[in-house]
């Protein structure tokens, strides 16, 4: 797994049409600094100067081809409480695709203090969905909520993730 970062520097970034929705990749050139869905109006344009963006293309595309379930590039989560970097450290490192874990879990497994309701306000402020896969975090009684996806489809992007990544089976409707 690469490092989650802090480095900061002007911004590029690349677009890529994915089964869940357009993504848009955002990096300073050492970093990838964020991830998220925009609304599908313009053209896609997945090329860019910066190598490093056209990794993280490249890599977005080999996991959304089924062939890729680490990712391997540099990440920047950018300005937080040192208890949120802890919950999503852990969760990119020790979650793995095809499992999830409990917001309480995560919460014990990061070492912090935060509850299990807090470990869900961090999932909602997660700037690399996917890349720190927030999806991959459940309530112990169902899905619990996603921000990602396109507007309105959370949980739809959710439930399509995980069945894709085979941690929930596929629903029969």
């Amino acid at each position: 797994m690469s490092p989650l970062r802090e480095d900061h520097d002007a911004e590029q970034s690349a677009a890529l049409s994915t089964p869940v929705g357009t993504i848009t990749i955002a990096g300073n050139g050492r970093s990838i600094v964020s991830v998220g869905w925009r609304d599908p109006a313009g053209p896609v344009d997945a090329a860019s100067p910066d190598p490093l963006l056209r990794e993280a293309v490249r890599q977005l595309r080999a996991y959304f081809d089924g062939k890729l379930l680490v990712f391997d590039i540099p990440v920047d989560l950018g300005t937080m409480s040192e208890s949120a970097r802890a919950v999503l450290t852990t969760l990119h490192e020790d979650v793995p695709a095809g499992e999830t874990v409990t917001y309480g879990e995560l919460a014990r497994m990061s070492g912090t203090e935060v509850p299990a309701r807090g470990v869900g306000t961090i999932m909602g402020i997660n700037p690399l969905p996917l890349v720190v896969p927030c999806h991959r975090v459940v309530a112990g009684d169902g899905l619990g909520g996603y921000s990602g996806g396109t507007h309105g489809q959370g949980l739809a992007t959710k439930r399509w993730l995980l069945e894709f990544e085979g941690s929930l089976p596929p629903t029969l409707f």
